[in-house]
């Protein structure tokens, strides 16, 4: 595993401690105003989607590994609904916000 204080890129680091500290507020503040996700290859609607997977589930991210630059993961990814589930992150960094991220099965 790799500590999220290790993790290449500073953007995705603080969006993987926002979500392990439950922290919805510091999340939102990374995302860019138009960002977009999805999951499994379908789109999301953003904001309704953390807060059912993340937030309202105690979602939680364990890094197995990173590449890209650190803005690809693969992630075991627990969350009170569906247990602990091994997933593929790839984010999509603006400057200091990340504008997309997506997510699914790995």
């Amino acid at each position: 595993m790799i500590e999220v204080e290790q993790l290449s890129d500073p953007v995705v680091r603080a969006f993987v401690a926002a979500v392990n500290a439950g922290d919805r507020e510091a999340l939102f503040a990374l995302l860019t105003p138009t960002a977009t996700m999805s999951d499994d290859g379908t789109e999301r609607d953003l904001e309704d989607w953390v807060d059912r997977e993340i937030f309202s589930s105690d979602g939680r991210m364990e890094v197995e590994s990173e590449s890209d630059d650190g803005r690809s993961l693969l992630v075991t990814y627990t969350n009170s609904t569906y247990g602990a589930m091994r997933t593929a992150w790839r984010f999509i960094v603006a400057g200091d916000k990340l504008s997309r991220f997506e997510t699914g099965q790995a």
